[in-house]
């Protein structure tokens, strides 16, 4: 009883209630929701009569989901990991995490309150304390857990997923207190002012990342923290970085200068705010500099790392292809039917419309799909894709901008997914970073690495790419853009800021989702954004007037 006693000491011994259920504040109380669930150890009399039962089946009912949640949650918060692990479908994994929860997250204290069940899912909030070497500090915050029958015998179960623990846990990932990994940094924007999540909400995963680059070399000193430890998987393809929860101790800053601009970073986070799903960057196309950056979604950052299909704002990238093979010109008559097969697949445009005796600068504007499917048969299947690298210097892997990204993709494909790939679709994947990358190299005829931090901070090697656009071909651009949004399927969104300017909508199906991903890119001098709203419908009314706010301001 001496180590179940010291447990049961260390709980809060406040009852937990549960859709009108209450467990007991005591350890017995967690054993007895725990039993319940059949978790708790058997003698072989019970076991092999619990063999012999049917397996259950159907959905859960409202008693089983406030059961299963009961147990889970009552054995958690009175710190016994092992029973809380055993009322989870991957006691394991769950183990792990919830034992370290205490062990190495030195988290004491703590309390879990549920909220009202919808159907098997249960929000709860969780409180409790940090306390490490004489220090301490509250930690509050609110997740969710999932009720599932278990694989076997239909059990209820709480589906074990690491963010049942804390929102922000991935597979892999770790909780910790103590030194942290890396001092932190006081980031500046261009003007020498200091940029905080408070001031700027968007910029919490940037500041993160700008540390986690530079806090050892910007020459500060660590403090004491809880943190998120990023798991590998993470730190990886994700390259996702830690994450701070609570400070115990400040660390001595290191100092490190953006590129971000204030008033543009204002404006993106005002533009963005409010919107669902809704993320923008803006570069200067002379240079590559980041001016802003902004996601209506806090957490991950889909602007810099996100991995869409970018829809017709792709045909820029296109276009380039079919102008240096001579397939196009702006004023040169080009098909623009109704609908074109190729590899087995039946493409069209948007509402079924069809360009009779159009030249390929009305195509382009009317973001014609046929128009650039009907020029798969006398493409490469890697055409497109050495475009994109050689002259926009997309998916290589390489971009070194301060912080993570995802530098596109534009993968090598056949039949119908290479014709896909045409339009914006297939296996094409981009963000917004990308894409105003893009419309800055169609209106400059060079590549320029975006860059956050200036290369010159740390001596980094930035990407280049491996030839320049010819100047016809950078001319045959200008015009389209400029003609798209002067005239085209943009006009509505860049009324007012021409001439100097030019821009393409796009708009990206994805399987399951009712409106397509809207997707807008444009400059206006020496200043290109571009930005995305998911399931936002046509790019033009969705995305359209953020980017257009961003070079209005900047104007």
């Amino acid at each position: 009883m001496g180590k179940r006693r010291r447990v049961a000491e260390q709980s809060s011994g406040r009852p937990l209630v549960i859709g009108g259920l209450i467990a007991a504040a005591g350890l017995a109380g967690a054993v007895g929701a725990y039993s319940m669930m059949g978790g708790a150890a058997a003698d072989d009399g019970t076991a092999a009569a619990a063999h012999h039962r049917p397996v259950k089946t159907g959905p859960l009912s409202a008693s089983e989901v406030r059961t299963a949640a009961t147990a889970f949650l009552t054995s958690w918060q009175h710190g016994d990991a092992a029973r809380a692990a055993a009322a989870t479908d991957d006691s394991s994994a769950a183990a792990q995490l919830l034992t370290g929860y205490r062990k190495d997250a030195h988290l004491t204290g703590v309390t879990l309150t549920p909220g009202t069940a919808s159907g098997a899912s249960v929000p709860f909030s969780v409180k409790a304390t940090v306390s490490y070497r004489g220090l301490s500090k509250p930690l509050a915050y609110a997740t969710k857990l999932t009720v599932v029958r278990r694989a076997g015998d239909g059990e209820p179960r709480v589906r074990w997923q690491p963010s049942v623990v804390h929102p922000d846990l991935t597979a892999g990932d770790r909780l910790v207190t103590g030194e942290a990994g890396t001092p932190p940094v006081r980031a500046l924007d261009r003007d020498g002012a200091e940029l905080t999540a408070a001031k700027y909400p968007s910029l919490g995963t940037v500041l993160d990342g700008l540390r986690e680059k530079y806090g050892k070399q910007a020459g500060g000193k660590a403090g004491i923290e809880l943190r998120i430890v990023r798991g590998a998987a993470a730190k990886g393809a994700q390259k996702t970085p830690d994450k701070t929860l609570v400070t115990l101790s400040e660390g001595t800053p290191g100092t490190v200068r953006t590129t971000l601009d204030p008033a543009l970073q204002a404006k993106a986070e005002q533009q963005v705010d409010g919107r669902s799903r809704a993320s923008v960057v803006a570069v200067r196309p002379s240079t590559g500099e980041i001016l802003a950056v902004a996601n209506s979604g806090h957490g991950f950052n889909v602007a810099f790392q996100g991995s869409l299909a970018p829809g017709s704002t792709m045909k820029i990238v296109t276009s380039t292809l079919l102008f240096e093979k001579g397939l196009a010109k702006p004023d040169s008559p080009h098909p623009c039917p109704k609908y074109v097969t190729y590899g087995g697949w039946k493409f069209q445009n948007d509402d079924k419309f069809e360009i009779k005796n159009g030249t390929f600068k009305a195509s382009f504007a009317a973001s014609c799909n046929t128009a650039f499917i009907s020029q798969a048969t006398k493409l490469k299947d890697d055409d497109l894709t050495r475009v994109a690298q050689q002259i926009y210097g997309l998916g290589m892997n390489n971009w070194a901008i301060g912080v993570p990204t995802f530098d596109g993709a534009v993968p090598v494909q056949s039949a119908a997914q290479m014709a896909a790939s045409l339009i914006g679709q297939g296996g094409v994947r981009m963000n917004p970073l990308n894409m105003a990358s893009v419309v800055s190299t169609a209106k400059t005829g060079v590549f320029h690495q975006p860059y956050l931090v200036s290369p010159s901070v740390d001596h980094r090697t930035t990407a280049k790419a491996a030839r320049a656009m010819s100047a016809a071909t950078r001319d045959r651009l200008k015009e389209v853009l400029q003609y798209t949004a002067a005239a085209g399927t943009a006009d509505k969104a860049m009324a007012g800021l021409g001439p100097d300017f030019g821009a393409k909508t796009g708009s990206a199906e994805v399987d399951g989702q009712k409106q397509p991903n809207g997707w807008f890119t444009a400059w206006k001098g020496d200043l290109a954004a571009a930005g995305v709203v998911q399931a936002g419908g046509h790019g033009g009314d969705s995305a359209g007037p953020i980017v257009a706010a961003l070079l209005r301001a900047g104007s």
